[in-house]
C-alpha cells in the first residue's frame, strides 16, 4: 500500500531537483553537467575561489582564548561536544557565514564508533582502538592517503546489536553517497571491513554475527515460533 506513495514522493523530489539544478552547472567531484539525486541537490557544497577545503583557516589569537574557555566546559573525553559553539565562533570570526575550510576534513570513508553505554559495555572502546591502531591515526585524523578517518557517534539506535559502527561513504561523491550501519562487530571484523572498503568492495550491512538474523537472538528464536491464536470471535464487543 505504501509503494504508490513512495513512487509519487520520489517523482516530486526528482522534479524539485531538476528545478533547483536548472540554473547551475555542477562542477568539482560530481563532474561538469552531471546531475545529483533527490535531497543531495539541497545540501551539496560547490567549491569557489573564496570557499573551498584547501583554503587555510584558523582561529585568531583572541578567539583561540575563547576556544580554550569553551572547551573547558566539557569533560576530557567529550571535547567534541563543543562543536556547535565552536562553529558559531568560527562564523562570528568570518563575518556571519561559515567557510567549508573551517570544518574538519574527513576521509572518503568516515568511520563512526558508537560510544553510548550499551556499545561501551559491549566493547566499543576496543573497536575504536583496533581501528586507530590499524589505520595509524588518532581520533578525527585522516589517513595520509585520504581514505579513512575515525570518529565517535552517540546512540545509533540498535543497542540490541551492540557494539556497532556507522560508515559514511563519500568515495563516489554526492551521487553515490551511502551511510550504513555494521552491527555485532569485533576488533577483527572492523579491520576486515576497512580492508574491504579499501579494495572497493561493499561489506554486508547490518549484523556481522553469522548466527543472527537481523536483531533476532543468536541461534534463532526460542519463542513466538508459531502464528498467535486468534481471538475467540472477530466481533470483540460480542465476546
Amino acid at each position: 500500500m505504501f509503494m504508490p506513495a513512495t513512487r509519487h514522493g520520489a517523482k516530486r523530489l526528482h522534479g524539485l531537483r531538476q528545478i533547483l539544478l536548472s540554473s547551475h552547472i555542477v562542477s568539482g567531484t560530481a563532474g561538469a553537467g552531471q546531475s545529483r539525486s533527490y535531497s543531495t541537490a539541497l545540501n551539496y557544497h560547490l567549491d569557489s575561489p573564496d570557499n573551498n577545503p584547501k583554503m587555510k583557516w584558523e582561529f585568531s589569537t583572541t578567539n583561540m582564548e575563547r576556544v580554550k574557555e569553551i572547551l573547558s566546559h566539557y569533560p576530557s573525553n567529550y571535547k567534541q561536544s563543543a562543536v556547535i559553539p565552536l562553529l558559531d565562533l568560527a562564523q562570528q570570526q568570518h563575518g556571519g557565514w561559515l567557510p567549508v575550510s573551517a570544518m574538519n576534513e574527513v576521509g572518503k570513508y568516515h568511520l563512526l564508533v558508537c560510544g553510548t553505554t550499551p556499545c561501551m559495555i559491549r566493547g566499543s572502546r576496543d573497536i575504536e582502538d583496533a581501528l586507530l591502531k590499524h589505520l595509524g591515526v588518532k581520533r578525527n585524523e585522516v589517513t595520509k592517503d585520504g581514505l579513512f578517518s575515525v570518529g565517535e557517534m552517540e546512540c545509533m539506535g540498535c543497542c540490541v546489536n551492540a557494539p556497532m559502527i556507522a560508515v559514511a561513504d563519500y568515495s563516489k561523491g554526492s551521487e553515490g553517497y551511502t551511510y550504513n550501519y555494521y552491527e555485532d562487530v569485533t576488533p577483527k571484523r572492523v579491520v576486515e571491513i576497512v580492508e574491504m572498503l579499501r579494495r572497493g568492495e561493499a561489506p554486508p550491512v547490518g549484523t556481522q554475527n553469522p548466527n543472527r538474523i537481523r536483531s533476532g537472538p543468536q541461534g534463532g528464536n526460542t519463542t513466538l515460533l508459531s502464528e498467535p491464536k486468534p481471538p475467540p470471535c472477530r466481533d470483540l464487543d460480542a465476546c
